[in-house]
């Protein structure tokens, strides 16, 4: 006698190209544009990976009593967030104003998850 039922296989191999899903996510960036000074041409931000944030969490350890460290992790945060900034000196930071820069630090840090919005 023979049967004919038909046996249903499961394979154990995943099908799925490994550029699917969130693994074709990895390395994308995710943009907006800010405005910054005042002008009508607008900044472009990247929101900051978690590799970022750690390294300008690092950059920022001592800040509360030290402005000149504070800056420092300031200006790191835009170069990374900022493509146009990402070669930036520190003399040429030291030609915006203050206030610019920290209203442009807390977007960035406001679009990539870490700041307070005061919700």
């Amino acid at each position: 006698m023979t049967s004919k039922k038909k046996i249903q296989v499961y394979s154990k191999v995943n099908k799925m190209n490994e550029n699917t899903g969130m693994r074709a996510l990895l390395g994308k960036r995710m943009t907006k544009k800010v405005a910054f000074m005042g002008e009508s041409k607008s900044l472009e931000i990247a929101k900051l990976t978690v590799a970022e944030v750690l390294e300008i969490q690092e950059a920022a350890k001592g800040d509360e009593n030290d402005d000149k460290a504070g800056f420092n992790s300031l200006k790191i945060a835009i170069r990374m967030a900022v493509s146009e900034a990402s070669d930036f000196t520190d003399d040429e930071f030291d030609e915006f104003p203050l206030d610019e820069l920290m209203k442009l630090s807390k977007e960035i840090m406001t679009f990539s998850g870490i700041a307070d919005t005061g919700k």
